[in-house]
């Protein structure tokens, strides 16, 4: 039974990592940014937020680094994951 439930556990777990999709850091709630990013937990994520309401939408994806505990290597781990707006192209650059 114990192994029951872990095996439902690990399957709820892994199907929640499988679903997130690219987000996007102008609009999206901190929850939002934190189940999509990888190496971006809920504090950072509402860092992110608080950055954004302070200084404005983020117009390149490298402003994150102004973000306290964000570095670039964060940022080119989730590349392909972050929008700047909502039509679904990856912030690559």
């Amino acid at each position: 039974m114990k192994n029951l439930i872990t095996l439902i556990a690990t399957s709820m777990f892994a199907f929640a990592v499988w679903a997130a999709g690219p987000v996007n850091i102008n609009s999206a709630s901190a929850e939002e940014i934190a189940e999509s990013l990888k190496g971006i937990g809920l504090s950072k994520a509402e860092l992110i937020v608080e950055y954004r309401k302070t200084h404005g939408s983020f117009t390149h994806v490298d402003e994150l680094v102004n973000v306290k505990g964000v570095g670039l290597r964060t940022i080119d781990k989730n590349r392909g994951m972050i929008l700047l707006n909502d039509d679904d192209t990856p912030a690559d650059k």
